[in-house]
């Protein structure tokens, strides 16, 4: 049991829901329409994926052991109910297997894209808990940057895998960028990126003591916390803001992109109600935390959701 919260099982649930959902919504576009994929291929790419996010999981709170025992001695689980020397093999296992697997798709679709992206995701989850996380947003920034892959690293597979029906075989012909029917994927990184960094920026605030003591320099703890507050009310207006615009605009996207997905609705409209509680004073960084966690699933949600219209 304890295991199982070190690794952050709800964390690995939404990569999955994410991945699948990734594929799922552009298999039924106009350019991937029927396109096949070997599933197995990609259960292990999703599985490797989950590994690496695990490991990172486990090394974070590795080293943040000291800080812990201020921030949320009530989680605390290395040294409390798992020795670090198990945690540090679990981590370079899991690590190691995924690499594993990042090599045979490598491999396979004769890419070195995936063992790329499994190398530098393992290196910056490690040097991100033993030394940017404690530089003013660059470890936020990190792991914002990690998170917005996961879709990426989905839509990569279908572009690499062999299949005579599919018109973008060649990774060279990158024109699916502009394409509308890749609108969706494209902003739903950009979503996942603002929303995790603000999410991260709110974590530092609710963490400044204990990240004292393992000299932490995280952004509240340099501009003040009413500050870094304000950075977090722009970053969350981000996603209300553009579907604002995209409700009243006259362009293709309004009646298509917002009218017909609820799920971005309601993404905006928690967003809207978190921005409203900062303004007002109320509530906490918790409360906060779960709310952005809310919005983010619905924005994974509206992928299904897409795909069907």
């Amino acid at each position: 049991m304890y295991f199982l919260r070190l690794i952050r099982p709800t964390n690995l649930f939404i990569i999955i829901l994410t991945m699948y959902g990734t594929v799922y919504y552009v298999q039924r576009t106009s350019l991937f329409y029927g396109y096949s994929i070997s599933w197995i291929d990609f259960i292990l790419l999703v599985f490797s994926t989950c590994l690496i996010a695990a490991g990172g999981n486990i090394i974070n709170d590795y080293f943040d052991v000291k800080a812990d025992r201020i921030n949320k001695p009530e989680k605390l689980i290395i040294t409390k109910h798992i020795k670090r020397r198990w945690a540090i093999v679990s981590h370079w296992s899991f690590n190691g297997i995924a690499f594993l697997i990042g090599i045979y798709l490598s491999i396979k679709y004769s890419s070195l894209s995936f063992v790329f992206i499994h190398l530098i995701s393992i290196n910056l989850l490690w040097f991100y808990s033993m030394y940017f996380k404690r530089k003013v947003l660059i470890g936020n920034i990190m792991i914002a940057f990690l998170t917005a892959l996961v879709p990426m690293l989905a839509l990569l597979f279908m572009i690499y895998s062999p299949n005579e029906s599919n018109q973008l075989a060649d990774p060279s012909a990158f024109g699916w960028i502009m394409d509308y029917d890749f609108a969706l994927i494209q902003f739903i990184t950009f979503f996942a990126f603002v929303q995790n960094l603000a999410r991260e920026i709110l974590k530092d605030i609710q963490d400044i003591e204990g990240d004292k003591l393992i000299y932490v320099k995280s952004l509240p703890m340099v501009i003040g916390i009413k500050k870094t507050m304000a950075i977090t009310f722009l970053l969350l207006s981000f996603l209300p803001v553009f579907l604002l615009f995209l409700f009243f605009s006259q362009a293709y996207l309004t009646s298509s992109f917002v009218l017909n997905n609820w799920t971005f609705l309601l993404a905006g409209v928690i967003n809207l109600i978190i921005l409203m509680l900062i303004l007002l004073g109320k509530g906490n960084f918790k409360f906060y935390d779960r709310l952005i966690k809310i919005s983010m699933l619905l924005g994974i949600l509206s992928l299904f959701q897409m795909a069907h219209i």
